[in-house]
């Protein structure tokens, strides 16, 4: 892709590239400041000996939707990410097989059918956390208890592990690699060439143990299924297990469903907990909102007391309002904030910009999401109603793309939407929530993004 006509930021240094004024820690949050700055629908930054171009208008993110000349470009730390994930449904080039047949056998775990068998267990592990809570003597760690959560939640619905996160005081050594897996990842983005490959043998070397010791976490879940001689397939793992593809009559093989595995354990909780925490962030800053949703709640499971409702099923999409809480912090801070497409042959990125087959440009979802010609004049304000019925239908197609885009887009959505809506509405329903209001938002961007240091003091609620 001929970048010289596409803008960007100013300073550029020979051989480093674009680099002044920006962290390896925050690229996501440098490059929406640039895109601000500049003001243009797409922009490139040279990082050493690579060129990226970004999306981050309206226009050109709706012609990167196109599927029928865009595809998903696998790059940057989610290629990095392939010692760990391998040719799982998020790491997987477009055209390796096992991609498609994955999604094929994996299809009816996302079912309403599916949704409805998980839901008794995604209340208890909530339960869980409010037990959780109930206890705690001062401020909780938003972030960390969520990672704790959805940690549980997927690992017990998916695989009929438990991890044990609640009866722990520190995070599970699972988390604890996993989060330096991610960063590491993520630095790949940013390494120089020759020389920094060199500097970072160490940290490679304390990659490798950590990518590692997850493999051995994961074939213990799956040995413990297969111990146990359970030929269920009412779970990912037992679909994975004893489910052939109704077509090629080929079940997946045993690198693959450890690699599915993985992919789901760290894919399924931590881009969840994230918008956990960004929505709990919200509604403790926006008291109009914080009291809206709470109605809607009480009013569809009465008072608060002292036992906790335990929701029904048919419930969760009832919470309309808090469904619009969460799609407006998704909006804001989309805990998996980027995605890229290449082209699948020749064409023309904007009306105007040429693209050879297999160029890729690179989605900014928080700056698409904050595009005012979509947005309006104030696309930084936290606004639910933005997710009204007749807003929604108002605006463009593919200006709001938490979950991706294509054939590639997230297969759990649905999955994550009933937990997050689910657990909102048993914490509003419980606790009165007050953040500390000296406290400014810091987000931790590890490939995926979430608030760092945010607390909340929880009191129950009176009736």
């Amino acid at each position: 892709m001929d970048t010289r006509q596409i803008p960007h930021p100013p300073r550029r240094v020979p051989v480093l590239g674009d680099i002044l004024g920006v962290s390896p820690r925050t690229p996501v949050q440098d490059s929406v400041r640039i895109a601000r700055e500049l003001g243009s629908p797409l922009f490139v930054r040279k990082i050493f000996d690579k060129e990226i171009v970004f999306v981050s208008g309206a226009g050109p993110a709706a012609d990167l939707s196109d599927e029928s000349r865009f595809a998903k470009h696998v790059g940057l730390g989610i290629e990095a990410l392939r010692r760990l994930g391998g040719d799982g449904l998020f790491t997987a080039y477009s055209h390796e097989p096992n991609w498609q047949a994955a999604h094929d056998i994996l299809a009816p775990a996302f079912t309403q059918s599916s949704m409805r068998a998980y839901h008794p267990v995604m209340r208890e592990t909530a339960h869980r956390l409010l037990t959780h809570w109930d206890a705690a003597a001062g401020p909780v760690d938003v972030a960390a208890d969520m990672t704790k959560l959805t940690l549980e939640t997927i690992a017990r619905t998916g695989f009929g592990y438990d991890f044990g996160s609640f009866d722990r005081t520190a995070p599970h050594p699972f988390v604890t690699a996993m989060t330096g897996a991610l960063r590491h990842a993520q630095r790949q983005t940013v390494r120089l060439p020759g020389l920094g490959n060199l500097l970072a043998r160490g940290a490679d070397r304390r990659n490798a143990e950590r990518l590692t010791y997850l493999t051995e976490i994961i074939d213990d879940v799956i040995r413990a299924r297969r111990t146990a001689g359970d030929e269920r397939t009412d779970d990912l793992l037992g679909l994975m297990l004893h489910t052939r593809h109704p077509e090629t009559g080929l079940p997946l093989d045993e690198v693959n469903i450890r690699n599915q595995v993985i992919t789901f354990l760290v894919a399924g909780h931590e881009t969840t907990s994230g918008a956990l925490s960004f929505a709990l962030y919200y509604l403790a800053r926006n008291p109009e909102v914080l009291a809206r949703a709470r109605a809607e709640v009480d009013a569809l499971w009465g008072p608060p007391g002292e036992v906790p409702p335990s929701p029904a099923f048919e419930q969760i999409p009832k919470l309309r309002y808090l469904r619009r809480v969460l799609d407006e912090a998704l909006r804001l801070w989309p805990t998996a904030p980027a995605y890229a497409r290449q082209a699948r042959e020749d064409t023309v990125l904007d009306g105007k910009y040429a693209m050879r087959k297999g160029d890729w440009a690179l989605v900014l979802l928080p700056a698409l999401h904050r595009d005012p010609s979509v947005w309006g004049p104030d696309p930084e304000a936290f606004d639910p109603d933005r997710f009204a019925p007749a807003e929604v239908r108002a605006r463009p197609a593919h200006t709001y793309k938490p979950w991706g885009t294509g054939a590639r887009a997230c297969i759990g959505r649905q999955f994550a939407l009933h937990e997050a809506i689910l657990v909102l509405g048993l914490l509003l329903h419980r606790y009165d929530l007050s953040g500390d209001p000296s406290y400014e938002l810091k987000v931790t961007e590890l490939l995926t993004m979430k608030p760092e240091g945010f607390t909340l003091e929880v009191r129950p609620r009176t009736s």
